[in-house]
């Protein structure tokens, strides 16, 4: 079950834009869930949520910095930019007290020992807390996320996929992304793409991405932005189509379309605003693009809001 885009449950500050922080939640079966935190505001937002004992703790930042606070904000930790976090205590309840801040995007995964154990029976031996001698002890852990690792996350949370079928897609990226989070380090590349394995090379088409999304009102050409981050205009096509799935702008026109949809939600800008701010001169452009991704017009969508 894939449930609806909500806004972050608790805020510190006052946001200007609702719209520019939001909650994915994606159900895959019991026991198991992806949580997408996304703050592109300039405020710190805010997380809770109650999480049993049997529930392992996966944590992945991508962007930016969050802060996991515990025993009423006595201790703390930051998960920072390109680490992941493993948590995981049988003896006590962790529940998430989670700031996000500005400018940042967090992939969380919940999954109960009981579905871990399901899935890696066999790899026992070199998971630490699966082993027997460390079943019943807490386990904590902060690594830096794999780059094939961040391809897989960029993959799920930009995933443009039919909602029919993106629950399956979500499912079988998690399932990949356990794989290669726990894979032995002597085989952990060993089918992908010789150019993604490169961080370097990663690093710079998540910067082509970010370049687009900041420009998104007059982007560069595909040549400027091969040029600005040091890749060949080849290198940046297949690099981008790799990790987003998707070509440069197409991506854009996805990301404008929805930044529209939220910006429509918030009710604090007309649809000439609304436009204007995602690239279109003209109010006519911008609805037959609303259009052809969302099935109807800005108007009727922000009427159905208020049905």
């Amino acid at each position: 079950m894939i449930l609806n885009k909500t806004k972050i449950i608790k805020t510190i500050g006052m946001l200007k834009n609702v719209g520019e922080s939001s909650l994915d939640e994606i159900i895959l079966e019991k026991g198991f869930y992806v949580l997408h935190f996304q703050n592109e505001s300039n405020q710190i937002q805010s997380f809770e949520r109650e999480i049993d004992s049997s529930f392992i703790q996966m944590h992945f930042c991508l962007r930016g910095n969050s802060k996991f606070l515990f025993n009423n904000g006595s201790y703390s930790f930051d998960v920072l930019d390109n680490r992941s976090i493993l948590l995981y205590n049988p003896q006590r309840t962790l529940p998430i007290n989670l700031e996000i801040q500005p400018k940042t995007t967090l992939v969380s995964l919940m999954i109960s020992i009981e579905k871990f154990h399901s899935l890696f029976s066999k790899e026992s031996g070199y998971i630490p807390f699966l082993s027997n001698e460390n079943s019943n002890k807490k386990y904590y852990d902060d690594t830096e996320i794999k780059p094939m690792v961040s391809i897989v996350l960029q993959q799920i949370i930009n995933a443009n996929i039919n909602s029919s079928v993106k629950e399956l897609y979500v499912k079988g990226k998690v399932y990949e992304l356990l794989s290669l989070h726990f894979q032995k380090e002597e085989s952990a590349n060993g089918e992908y793409c010789p150019f993604l394995v490169d961080e370097k090379n990663v690093l710079k088409i998540r910067k082509a991405k970010e370049i687009m999304i900041a420009r998104m009102t007059e982007p560069p050409s595909l040549q400027e932005l091969a040029t600005e981050i040091g890749l060949n205009l080849k290198k940046l096509k297949d690099g981008f189509k790799q990790i987003y799935g998707d070509t440069v702008y197409s991506f854009l026109f996805d990301y404008k379309m929805e930044h529209s949809r939220k910006l429509l939600e918030t009710n604090q800008f007309n649809v000439n605003e609304v436009g204007l701010q995602v690239g279109y001169s003209t109010a006519s452009h911008f609805i037959a693009a609303f259009k052809k991704k969302f099935g109807t017009t800005p108007k009727k969508y922000i009427m159905s809001l208020q049905n």
